[in-house]
């Protein structure tokens, strides 16, 4: 079973304390999106996680702390760093701070087990193709020697979005050419492998691919493990990402990016946040007496049994 513990929210920046103990007492309770009153326990023991994938913009709070995880546990981190600044992503460090944390990451994890996420890329009269094309150029510059690849996908225009950004700018399909030729002659520049998320937009002709951005095929390579060949369903339509049990919960995150899909709201998320304790099985709240709690499939996709070492063995 791979762990991922970034799709939802942002555990690394804002939950890792209550992360790790969920990892020292060795499970995880996590509640169905559409069925809130089923929540599903998930063994942590090394023998049952294949790999534990991070997503984060911001790991500084962390990093002192990784190596509780990353030394007994298979690894894969994604840390997104784009051209906004507060006016859009407003609690997320600035761009000189991202860089650095990002290559503090990189020397303790190692550059094969990090991918940049460039995404979403939207426009807005502040947020030009010229301007996303400079900032990328600027990153690439920065981060070449940091990470395996690079992953950028465009927005996705749903209702929500248009409220919460009536600044923002449809992009047209011109434009999504001009940003994706562009991308992949600036990556080429410095080297870096680029590639886009999901299968919704793809531009072959520029050699930008289109794979997943979590497939067994970087796991393993990352992780110097040989994964089995196994028929998914992605995580949602035109994903390639091996499947994968998130952890976190809607509505949590407090970056408050103005894009996100995942928060309704501010007060939902601060709702949210008041109810969080650290202690909790849950990242929000605790068993109520009508949830109905199930042990969850964790189902090996190793080719062997490649079992590593719990926390609570040495």
């Amino acid at each position: 079973m791979i762990l991922n513990v970034g799709a939802r929210t942002d555990i690394v920046n804002y939950y890792g304390d209550w992360l790790l103990e969920r990892f020292r007492e060795g499970y995880v309770y996590t509640r169905n999106p559409l069925f809130p009153n089923r929540v599903t326990n998930y063994t942590l023991s090394p023998d049952k996680i294949d790999a534990v994938l991070f997503c984060s913009k911001n790991y500084a709070p962390m990093l002192d702390k990784l190596s509780a995880i990353t030394d007994h546990y298979r690894t894969y981190f994604h840390y997104t760093i784009t051209a906004y600044g507060k006016d859009v992503e407003p609690n997320v460090p600035d761009l000189p701070t991202s860089v650095q944390t990002l290559k503090a990451l990189s020397r303790l994890v190692g550059r094969e087990k990090l991918a940049w996420r460039y995404d979403p890329v939207l426009l807005t009269p502040a947020y030009s193709v010229r301007r996303h094309l400079e900032t990328f150029e600027m990153l690439c510059g920065e981060l070449a020697p940091y990470v395996s690849r690079c992953i950028f996908s465009f927005v996705e225009m749903y209702a929500k979005l248009q409220h919460n950004m009536p600044e923002l700018i449809p992009l047209t399909k011109a434009q999504k050419d001009e940003l994706a030729k562009g991308f992949a002659a600036i990556a080429a520049k410095y080297r870096i492998p680029i590639q886009t998320c999901s299968t919704r937009d793809t531009f072959p002709q520029y050699g930008i691919a289109a794979t997943g951005c979590v497939t067994l095929d970087v796991l393993g390579k990352a992780n110097k493990c040989t994964f089995r060949d196994v028929k998914h369903n992605g995580l949602r339509r035109g994903c390639l990402c091996i499947e994968s049990r998130d952890v976190g919960w809607y509505d949590t995150c407090p970056n408050f990016c103005r894009y996100c899909y995942a928060n309704k709201s501010e007060t939902a998320v601060r709702d949210n946040i008041s109810q969080h304790d650290p202690h909790s099985p849950l990242l929000i709240g605790h068993l109520n007496e009508d949830d109905q709690l199930i042990q969850g499939n964790q189902t090996s996709y190793l080719k062997n049994d490649g079992r590593q070492i719990s926390l609570f063995e040495l």
